[in-house]
């Protein structure tokens, strides 16, 4: 893969790095940031203009009563949140505390999976994406992930209706510069299991995989087709995969490049 004018990424243009749990996501990000010039990047967690991955989504009110009920610690709350509008985002992921229950309550004010109604949700995810207007930005994990999963597990609509959300939010990324950069895994139950030991302490006590399993199995679609368990799990997998890109390949065409996960060259 090489930016248009060679170490330099072109002016204004910004990067959407996606693929599944895994795929190499954040490594990539980090080496096109080590070797092409100018980009700026964004992780989930961080504050995003484009997406809310672990991050709360309050109005003024809920926001004060937040500030009122954590007082030992409003000053580390204020200095991770950002005002839009009349919201307030709280990048509470990055507030290290102590506090018992803190970050479960604040989980709960996140916009992704079924928190909200889906007429809010498709206008929080179309309005941010619309007012958005950097450039130079390399954005990890920020067009498909959550708000495919979301989609899928707990709307649990059909595909097509999905590529018909895609749709909308390609009519208002249209006239800003950007490019969707896929990772595919080419075997995803290897890459499964390469993750879960990768993601394990250093006892070998497995961290990621037990909540990504109880995430599958307690959504409105595992429950709605009675599965649960890795073999469904990986078969989700492979379906989101499939539909991710059919999404690049349909809506957003000439706006995106497909690699090999953790089998390429920059």
């Amino acid at each position: 893969m090489q930016p248009e004018n060679g170490k330099e990424c072109s002016k204004k243009m910004n990067y959407f790095i996606e693929g599944l749990q895994g795929s190499g996501k954040s490594t990539l990000t980090t080496n096109m940031m080590r070797k092409y010039l100018k980009l700026t990047d964004v992780r989930e967690g961080d504050y995003s203009p484009v997406e809310l991955a672990w991050c709360s989504y309050v109005n003024n009110d809920k926001y004060n009563e937040i500030l009122d009920k954590y007082s030992e610690i409003r000053t580390s709350i204020k200095e991770k949140s950002h005002i839009e509008n009349n919201h307030v985002i709280i990048c509470y992921t990055q507030i290290i505390t102590n506090i018992e229950g803190f970050h479960k309550e604040l989980e709960q004010y996140e916009i992704y999976n079924g928190r909200i109604q889906f007429e809010e949700f498709e206008e929080i995810v179309l309005n941010r994406f619309e007012k958005w207007s950097g450039k130079d930005t390399i954005f990890e994990c920020s067009l498909f992930q959550n708000i495919v999963e979301d989609l899928i597990l707990f709307r649990d609509i059909s595909d097509d209706e999905i590529i018909l959300f895609y749709e909308e939010i390609e009519k208002v990324l249209r006239d800003k510069e950007y490019r969707i950069i896929y990772l595919e895994t080419e075997n995803v139950s290897e890459n499964i299991d390469n993750i879960r030991k990768e993601r394990s302490d250093e006892h070998g006590n497995e961290m990621w995989f037990p909540l990504m399993l109880g995430y599958f199995n307690e959504s409105p679609y595992a429950k709605n087709r009675g599965v649960s368990g890795e073999a469904e799990l990986l078969k989700h997998f492979l379906h989101r995969q499939e539909l991710e890109l059919k999404i690049c390949r349909e809506v957003f065409k000439d706006r995106y490049t497909v690699l090999k996960s953790k089998n390429y060259t920059l």
